[in-house]
């Protein structure tokens, strides 16, 4: 299996070389030359297996030029119950016959981003080493609060990688900052932005694509890599969960094999939808892929009427990890639904580029509109859908998990479409412990309260005990403080490294 860029170019690596890179040298993204396919007997024969066993099944697909001993290795060490508070990895919670809830928390930083980012620090590893490497890999992340954390705990003190994390200094909550700014590891680095989380990746971005400046790292003995969902070893670990979550509705008897699923994703970056995307491509039998976002709607707007406009209002939500305007990801399903028009891809980034917006036109819109329906959902109706969840089905569900339900119910009602949804859980609750608590209790004044005073109240009300990694943040020492203007990220890296 080969990798190119989404803008063309001769440029063409195996998934170790794309994995390393993380971006295209001409600022695209890799993607597979082709998508491989699973015939239906291969996706029912992934019931009896575990999640481990499923995560091999699809993803030898992709990382052909990993052993299989190498790959079941990172997977093992990936994916285990030194890390996983359920056996199962990734729990299907089976509310009532129409709603499903795909737990993806249940790793050591409590967000979906562990999924991928306590494997692809093992791929890249392992990928070091298959390539012979022997460059210092700087991995430069920015984070809308869970990619951060995440891709902090994976890579700490991974030989040969150091990580640079960039996050919006008042864009995450308390309880995502407070797990970045005192990470462990002596390979690691938290800086807070002043600006937004578009602000953040924009950065890290210019930082990338700045050809005179990665000669000047290159020269000291380092490579610049990433760890967001740019890089296709961040992504494709989440197709595995599509598959995983459908083997489970099978197994426990919600559908029958081959019939339909709606999976309904809370999404910002376009990430986390894209891998369903590739996942029905693959042949598993999803009806529609629906896109829920928060008031930041760029994407509704988008899947809606074919223009993706970033020149818009910016709001702070209760559901911060969408609180982005530039979704990277969508340029890796243009490429895809336009056959690999590399060209009109360059051409649309370029738009967005010079103009702040894009338009694919109608006959691209209606390929799009085949398989992506999408909605959003305000503060209020965010709050009022954790309040509602919790009151029917005693399910405690963060401000993202709200998100969703609120869109799915949404669908449901424009649509008619009785198709078995499965909603994808990106957080634990307690990472939004302010949030929820306000949902359920309808008190409105807490944002002075004591962060670990709520999560005891919220796990009085709900039930569920506090993930352990966030209790003992209470006493956890702050290590990281320093605080940069969005126009000086460069100089920060360039201070970090270049002594």
């Amino acid at each position: 299996m080969n990798y190119s860029s989404t803008r063309g170019g001769d440029e063409c690596l195996v998934s170790a070389g794309a994995i390393i890179a993380g971006i295209a040298n001409n600022g695209g993204l890799f993607v597979p030359k082709q998508i491989p396919t699973l015939n239906q007997s291969a996706i029912e024969a992934l019931s009896a297996l575990s999640y481990q066993e499923r995560a091999y099944a699809i993803l030898k697909e992709f990382l052909t030029d990993y052993s299989e001993d190498d790959l079941n290795f990172c997977i093992s060490q990936a994916y285990c119950s030194d890390k996983f508070d359920d056996e199962s990895i990734a729990p299907l919670q089976s509310l009532d016959d129409h709603n499903h809830v795909l737990e993806l928390w249940h790793g050591p930083t409590s967000a979906f981003k562990d999924m991928a980012l306590q494997l692809l620090p093992q791929l890249m590893s392992k990928a070091l080493k298959m390539t012979g490497e022997t460059a210092q890999i700087v991995i430069l992340v920015a984070t809308s609060g869970d990619t951060g954390k995440a891709a902090l705990e994976g890579f700490k003190n991974v030989d040969q990688i150091k990580i640079v994390v960039f996050y919006p200094n008042d864009g995450v909550s308390e309880i995502q900052r407070m797990q970045m700014v005192s990470q462990s590891g002596s390979n690691v680095t938290v800086v807070a932005v002043k600006g937004n989380f578009d602000d953040a990746q924009t950065g890290v971005k210019n930082i990338f694509n700045n050809d005179s400046f990665n000669q000047v790292l290159n020269g000291h003995g380092y490579q610049l890599s990433s760890a967001n969902s740019i890089n296709w070893g961040r992504l494709v670990p989440q197709i595995v969960y599509y598959f995983s979550a459908y083997a489970d509705m099978v197994q426990n008897g919600a559908i029958a094999a081959g019939d339909k699923v709606n999976f309904v994703v809370p999404t910002g970056n376009f990430g986390n939808i894209l891998a369903g995307y590739y996942a029905k491509q693959m042949g598993l039998p999803i009806n529609r892929l629906i896109c829920a976002s928060n008031s930041n709607n760029v994407l509704t707007e988008f899947l809606q009427t074919g223009i993706y406009n970033r020149k818009r209002e910016f709001y702070r939500t209760i559901s911060p990890s969408m609180d982005i305007l530039i979704s990277s990801n969508l340029e890796r399903l243009l490429y895809h639904i336009t056959n690999g028009n590399s060209a009109q891809v360059a051409s649309w980034m370029a738009d967005l580029q010079a103009h702040g917006q894009y338009d694919v036109g109608n006959q691209v819109l209606k390929a799009i509109q085949e398989v992506f329906w999408a909605g959003f959902a305000h503060d209020e109706q965010t709050s009022r859908t954790i309040k509602e969840i919790y009151d029917t089905y005693h399910y405690t569900a963060d401000p993202h998990t709200a998100v969703a339900w609120h869109v799915s119910n949404c669908y449901r009602k424009q649509t008619g479409d009785t198709t078995p949804h499965v909603i994808l859980s990106t957080a634990s609750p307690y990472k939004f412990n302010c949030s929820v608590l306000s949902a359920l209790t309808d008190e409105k004044s807490l944002m002075d309260r004591n962060e670990f005073v709520m999560l005891e109240e919220l796990a009085e009300l709900s039930g569920i005990p506090v993930p352990t990694a966030l209790a003992e943040l209470k006493n956890a020492v702050i290590r990281f403080t320093q605080v940069c203007e969005k126009t000086e990220m460069e100089q920060t890296v360039k201070q970090l490294l270049v002594k």
